[in-house]
């Protein structure tokens, strides 16, 4: 899973290119000669993308191995160049945080915006490295990840926790836990189980 570019545009109308405000890209997974050809096409797919976006939408759009996502929040737009294993949940997690701290940095500043910013802005430059994982941006996948892995421990059988050469039926018998009833109990289970798991 990789986040190869985020992009922050001023997107007006479909009749007008949209102005870049922030651009931030990871293109070292390319060869070396082609990477600012990359970096050309990411601008010019991302200010595509972003201009047939309608405000208040969302959208993914598939590049060959990528998907190109985009949010337009008011005529904010934000973009961002994912590989296929990227969910698509974490992406527009994603690009809705990129969206509000620019907000909360900028406020309405760029809607006076004509032209394409040169400036480096150092949040989208460490959003590109953050969220790699997409656990980082999606609250939902970290807790399905945190879930999950508790699920393998729990998947241990009974068996694997006893020590070497330990059986359960044996321990059930020497219990002083278990009534005559329950061993009775636990003895017709086991065999009632085991008839069934024939099948």
């Amino acid at each position: 899973m990789k986040i190869t570019a985020l992009l922050v545009l001023k997107c007006e109308s479909e009749s007008s290119d949209p102005v870049i405000l922030a651009n931030a890209s990871d293109v070292s997974h390319f060869g070396y000669f082609q990477r600012p050809s990359v970096r050309e096409f990411i601008v010019f797919v991302g200010r595509t993308v972003a201009r047939r976006t309608p405000s208040g939408q969302r959208q993914s759009v598939q590049h060959e191995e990528y998907k190109v996502h985009a949010y337009n929040r008011n005529g904010l737009c934000a973009v961002g160049f994912m590989d296929d294993h990227y969910p698509v949940r974490s992406s527009f997690s994603l690009l809705n945080q990129v969206i509000d701290e620019y907000q909360k940095n900028f406020g309405e500043s760029w809607r006076s915006a004509q032209t394409d910013s040169t400036q480096t802005w150092q949040y989208l430059n460490e959003a590109l490295v953050k969220f790699q994982d997409p656990a980082e941006a999606d609250k939902l996948l970290r807790i399905q990840r945190e879930l999950d892995e508790t699920k393998i421990i729990l998947h241990k059988t009974i068996d694997s926790v006893l020590a070497r050469g330990e059986k359960l039926d044996s321990l059930v018998e020497k219990s002083s836990d278990l009534s005559a009833a329950s061993q009775m109990f636990y003895k017709q289970a086991k065999k009632t189980n085991s008839c069934c798991t024939i099948l």
